[in-house]
């Protein structure tokens, strides 16, 4: 590894093939609605498995990462992502289907923190802040190359064949992430016990954030999982959707870019609160939206928004803590949010079958939004620090 940016660009795919899943699952579900003759509840169900293989695979993986090394997780990770993917193109039933995504989930789930952990390494300060943001960027382009596999793919030849194509796209991670960069010493001779996160300079600030990453996941995946479902819902075709949908992934672009731009500018709480307000407005927009303009437009916003406040959040966890336990502290803080992540998809049909509509969909996200602002604002310490070092732990903490 010569420059940031190579590690940048090949850490990356990390967030670029989650995305993929995520929004290839959301393309998919109505399709498998039809061809399986699911109910809301059940399609929610889902929705829910990747997420339950998550919240397991996020917290083993990066309590491996820091006992046997980033690089050589990350690795397995991808490994196991690329034949669960293509094994779902060949489940005969939903029962199936649901198992494969468990699969396929946790190493997903395994992926994003000890790349997190990897990029943290590497960076201090408001560069490592920014590499962070910039990293989940590539999710936006994971959800844009997902949206055209399905706009061009799908319609003509089937969602068993789209999912297949991602197996290309991961052998080709795979030969760039044998070029990563060699483990810090610390990861390769030492690791503190898990009992290590449950001291107050650790567990504060962990329990504060495990809480913001269980209302932003909750309700990313919520809305957008269900994204391409609920605007056939409104009348739009299944082609349709899919074109609407990938342009409003677009917009996540410029909210992740504009987020790394602020870092070292503003505090990075700050920033997530400008975020946080953004797609409270967007989800109360969206959800009351009746023409196509106004639906774009609010699509477009939640994108920018809620994808801008989940870059942030991950700048600011993983320098809130030393490195012997970074990787053990991200895993956990996601492997909570990943609780979240399961359960959105799955209430999003339960409130559908139950006769809530968009409207009250859209209110609970709005509520629960608010309730992370209020976490945020008196819960999160104004940060002029983004590094952590061992020394400073326990003085941090009794900031807080």
């Amino acid at each position: 590894m010569k420059t940031p940016k190579h590690l940048l660009l090949i850490v990356g795919t990390a967030w670029l093939f989650d995305a993929m899943d995520v929004a290839l699952l959301s393309f998919i579900m109505p399709l498998l609605k039809t061809e399986w003759s699911l109910t809301g509840t059940q399609l929610g169900l889902v929705g829910a498995m990747t997420s339950i293989g998550m919240i397991f695979g996020a917290v083993l993986c990066g309590r491996l990462a820091d006992a046997y090394g980033r690089k050589h997780v990350l690795m397995g990770t991808l490994i196991l992502f690329s034949v669960s993917n293509l094994a779902l193109a060949f489940a005969p039933n939903v029962e199936w289907f649901m198992a494969i995504r468990v699969v396929t989930g946790f190493g997903l789930g395994g992926e994003l923190p000890v790349a997190a952990t990897m990029l943290a390494d590497h960076f201090t300060g408001v560069k490592r802040s920014q590499m962070l943001v910039l990293g989940d960027s590539f999710w936006a382009w994971g959800w844009i190359v997902a949206s055209l596999i399905a706009f061009l793919v799908m319609p003509a030849f089937g969602w068993r064949i789209a999912v297949a194509i991602t197996l290309v796209a991961a052998l080709y991670a795979f030969i760039l992430r044998e070029h990563l960069p060699a483990e810090p010493k610390h990861v390769k001779t030492a690791h503190a016990p898990f009992a290590e996160l449950m001291k107050p300079a650790h567990f504060k600030p962990l329990a504060t954030l495990s809480v913001m990453w269980f209302i932003v996941m909750l309700t990313y995946y919520g809305i957008f999982l269900w994204l391409p479902s609920v605007l056939t819902m409104r009348g739009f075709s299944i082609v349709n959707s899919l074109g609407y949908t990938l342009a409003m992934s677009i917009a996540q672009l410029p909210g992740y870019y504009l987020a790394a731009w602020l870092m070292g500018k503003v505090s990075r709480k700050l920033i997530m609160g400008i975020y946080l307000v953004g797609t409270i407005i967007a989800a109360l927009v969206f959800g009351n939206a009746s023409s196509t303009a106004m639906i774009l437009v609010a699509g477009a916003a939640l994108s920018f928004f809620d994808l801008g406040a989940w870059g942030t959040l991950i700048a600011l966890t993983p320098g809130q803590f030393p490195k012997i336990i970074r990787g053990t502290a991200m895993g956990t803080a996601q492997s909570i949010g990943r609780i979240g992540a399961t359960v959105g998809p799955f209430l999003v049909g339960w409130l559908f079958d139950a006769g809530f509509g968009i409207h009250g969909v859209f209110g609970l996200f709005v509520g629960l939004l608010i309730i992370a602002l209020i976490v945020l604002v008196f819960g999160v310490k104004d940060d002029n620090i983004v590094d952590v070092t061992e020394s400073q732990v326990a003085d941090n903490a009794a900031k807080l």
